[in-house]
Parts: C-alpha cells; sequence; structure tokens
C-alpha cells in the first residue's frame, strides 16, 4: 500500500476542510485534503447551500414573471416551467463550483484525495475504496472536518424518493400537487418555497410553538405572516407521529389531528454530525453525547496532534462559520495569531424576502437583563425598496442603552443576506449606532434602512414615524 507523510491531512473536504487545507498551503504546510465524494466542496457546495439557492432564484423569477411583472408594465403571457432545465441550470453551477476547488488545490499545491478516510492511528489515516485501503496518509497533525447529515427520525419512513431529506428535495423531477414540510427551520421554508411558487400546496409542520426558533421572535413572526401569505400553510404546536409510503402517494399523522395525505414528505429536522466510522474511538478522540467532536479553545481534540472544526464540533451549523473556524485553526497551527469572533456570526435564511441576522435577539437580551435600546426602519420607507417593489419588512437595531455598542441586528426584507454584511463589519470592530448613523450611506439604496434604524435607536429618525 502506497504511503505518503503531509505536514497536515484535513479529513473531509466541504466549506470547513478545503479551506483549512488551502490556507494551511499557503502558510507553508505539506497539505492533503481526503473526501469520499466525487466532488469536492461538502453538503454546502454539492448538494446544500449552494443548488438550494439556485433554485430558490430560479423559483422566485418563476413566480414573478407569473404574479409580479404585470406590476411594471410588463405583460408576458403564457409562462411555462421546464423544471429539467431548471434542474440542469442548478447541476452546472454546481459543477463549476466543485471544479474550481480542484483549481484553487492544484494552484496551491494541495493534495486532494478521493476515498473514504480513516483513522488509523493519531498519525495515520487509511483512505479506502469500498472496503479496502488503497493509500496511507501519514502526517504531523490531523484536521477533521467531518461535516454533517440531515437529522432522521424513527418514526419517519424514509425512502429517498416519496419521504427524504433535503437531497430528495432538490432534484425532484416533477413538482408535488401535495409536499408535506416537517420542521419550520430555514431548511425546510427555503425549499417549502420553491415548490410553493412553483405550484405545490405546501403544508408546513412545526413541533414549537414557532417558526425558526433562534431567529429574533419578532422577524420570525413577521416571517410567519408573509409566508402565509405567500400561500405556505403553516401549523405549529404540532407533533408528527408518523409518515409512511402508501403506493405512490404518503400519509402523515399528526399528534390529536387528522392524517394528512400528500404525494411528498420532506423531512427537515436539523442536522447531525457524521462522527461514526472515522476511527475516532482507535485515535483516542473524545465525542459528546450527541456525537460531536469535544475541542478546546484552539480547536485541539483529546489528541493533542489532532484537530476538528466546522458542524462536527458542534455551535451554529453554517458554511461560513465553518470557513472561518478552518482558516483560525491553521494559522494557529502555524503561529499566526488568530481567533474567531463566535458572537458575530450572521445568520440568513434565503427565503423570499430574506432574513438576516447577526448577534443577539431581544429574546437573548431580556434572558440575560442587558438594557437595551431597539431602532427600526421599515422597508416601506425606503426609496429603494419602493422602486423595487419591495416593501415588505424591516430593519432592526439593538444597542447597549449606556454604551451603544450595537449588540444585534435583524433584517427581513430584500437582500438582506448582503445588508447583514455592514452589520457584522460594524459589529466586528465594536460600532455603537451613531458611528453607523454617522456614516452616509449612498441614496437610493436598501442600505439606507440600516442608517435609518441606527438614528432611530435615539430617536432621531428621519424618514419614518
Amino acid at each position: 500500500m502506497q504511503t505518503d507523510r503531509f505536514d497536515l491531512v484535513v479529513l473531509g473536504g466541504g466549506p470547513a476542510g478545503y479551506v483549512a487545507a488551502i490556507r494551511a498551503a499557503q502558510l507553508g504546510m505539506k497539505v492533503a485534503c481526503v473526501d469520499e465524494n466525487s466532488q469536492f466542496g461538502g453538503t454546502c457546495l454539492r448538494v446544500g447551500c449552494i443548488p438550494s439557492k439556485a433554485l430558490l432564484e430560479s423559483s422566485h423569477l418563476y413566480h414573478e414573471a407569473r404574479h409580479g411583472f404585470a406590476e411594471h408594465g410588463l405583460r408576458v403571457s403564457d409562462v411555462q416551467l421546464d423544471l429539467a432545465q431548471m434542474m440542469q441550470r442548478k447541476e452546472k453551477i454546481v459543477a463549476a463550483l466543485t471544479g474550481g476547488i480542484d483549481m484553487l488545490f492544484s494552484k496551491n499545491n494541495v493534495v486532494g484525495v478521493r476515498g473514504r478516510g480513516k483513522l488509523r492511528d493519531v498519525n495515520t489515516i487509511e483512505v479506502y475504496e469500498g472496503t479496502e485501503p488503497t493509500q496511507r496518509l501519514q502526517a504531523d497533525k490531523i484536521l477533521l472536518a467531518l461535516g454533517s447529515k440531515p437529522a432522521s427520525l424513527p418514526s419517519i419512513e424514509e425512502d429517498g424518493v416519496f419521504i427524504g431529506n433535503s437531497t430528495m428535495a432538490l432534484s425532484f423531477d416533477k413538482v408535488p400537487e401535495r409536499l408535506v414540510v416537517i420542521g419550520g427551520g430555514y431548511i425546510g421554508l427555503e425549499l417549502g418555497s420553491v415548490w410553493n411558487r412553483l405550484g405545490s400546496e405546501v403544508i408546513v409542520l412545526e413541533a414549537f410553538d414557532r417558526i425558526l426558533t433562534g431567529i429574533d421572535g419578532e422577524v420570525a413572526q413577521l416571517a410567519h405572516r408573509m409566508f402565509r401569505k405567500q400561500g405556505l400553510q403553516i401549523h405549529t404546536s404540532t407533533m408528527v407521529e408518523s409518515a409512511v409510503r402508501d403506493g405512490d402517494h404518503c400519509l402523515v399523522k399528526v399528534k390529536d389531528g387528522e392524517a394528512i395525505a400528500c404525494d411528498r414528505v420532506l423531512l427537515s429536522t436539523g442536522r447531525v454530525p457524521t462522527t461514526s466510522g472515522i476511527g475516532l474511538e482507535e485515535a483516542g478522540v473524545e465525542r459528546d453525547h450527541r456525537g460531536f467532536v469535544s475541542v478546546d479553545a484552539h480547536f485541539r481534540t483529546s489528541v493533542p496532534d489532532i484537530f476538528a472544526i466546522g458542524d462536527c464540533i458542534g455551535g451554529a451549523m453554517l458554511a461560513h462559520k465553518a470557513m472561518e473556524e478552518g482558516m483560525v485553526c491553521v494559522e494557529q497551527i502555524g503561529g499566526v495569531p488568530s481567533h474567531v469572533n463566535y458572537g458575530v456570526i450572521p445568520a440568513v435564511v434565503y427565503t423570499h424576502p430574506e432574513i438576516a441576522t447577526v448577534g443577539k435577539t431581544e429574546e437573548q437580551l431580556k434572558a440575560e437583563g442587558i438594557a437595551y435600546q431597539k431602532g427600526i426602519c421599515p422597508f416601506g420607507a425606503n426609496g429603494r425598496a419602493r422602486t423595487l417593489g419591495e416593501v415588505d419588512g424591516r430593519v432592526k437595531i439593538l444597542a447597549d442603552s449606556e454604551t451603544d455598542r450595537v449588540l444585534g441586528v435583524h433584517i427581513i426584507g430584500a437582500r438582506a443576506g448582503d445588508l447583514i454584511a455592514e452589520a457584522a463589519a460594524a459589529m466586528e470592530f465594536g460600532a455603537s449606532s451613531e458611528d453607523i448613523a454617522r456614516t452616509c450611506h449612498a441614496h437610493p439604496t436598501l442600505s439606507e434602512a440600516v442608517h435609518e434604524a441606527a438614528l432611530a435607536v435615539e430617536n432621531r429618525a428621519i424618514h419614518t414615524v
């Protein structure tokens, strides 16, 4: 068996792994990155973030052509859906981005290894194709970037065709007449929105008393109303007892309610770490009771020369958080001072309108007893939002009552995912709401809504009442 030696071997080629591998190579390390899939990029690029956003964009344009263009004076008749072409576009985007990682590896002298990697000991990874190891990699240090997978439920009989997770829902060959989404988090709502726009009757079943748990409550309430207006049927405080295939249909049973017949079922109840079958036990790497790899503040596991980052260590399961951890981890290994500011990790829900958030929610501030002031600007007061026809939504800024330091920013509205970057940058540098208010924003832009909300913190809003 061939044996190759490296300074660092990264196990996992998703956002955490491939970014860490490239950054480590830039720091002068000899690096290999191992992934079992034919394409690097992990869940995010292959069957997650990127394909779902491609379908969200395509389905939004389809919906606008049918229902929104007339308001702009654009008369379009006989708009037809070519689902196969929509899926083909999605796959083309995925191929371009995953192929780009191979190019980046080549440019940065990262050795990409395809196969299932498994720890043999604290310094050795064996790479499997099928049941037999074909290659052995030895390294001074090993970085685990193992990622996560959709959570399953024992009462849900997944077959990957009629009942399945987000990967299945990205590749339907026809629009389901009725789709039941189990889970009212960001994945379920994004994919539910896609198929709702394309013509499905979408029913969302959420066990908690609200959708989007973890998002600021006021924003989540607004989102709930907007989604229902769009046609999503949302049922909160609803426990699903089972979901089974019944011929060419499915049957979903709920507690204290009537069973729901549908064509497809999307299970979207969170994600779990993919940390089993990797040889962690053989290497002595400890996991917690949920399967997450335990690490210290420098991403070291219980084994000094084995590190871990990304979804497999818990926290926010977000690609950009994983990328940040990847860069910081290898920089620390390479002796470069670096850290992750977990208080300023933005999150975005790519529904329409988008939802974006960074920092503390109102509920968290109240629970922690932190006095704060709030500034709000509705999108309807923004000139650019009016010209776009995107008047639904608002920007909310929460600032410390004593210091005026920005503690949290929550946006629901057009292009919220882009607008949140200003808020994250401001918070990273410890900005006050007055700092944002005194920064000149171009007119007319959506970013002026952030400016106006900052003014509103001190009751100085100009364009809102």
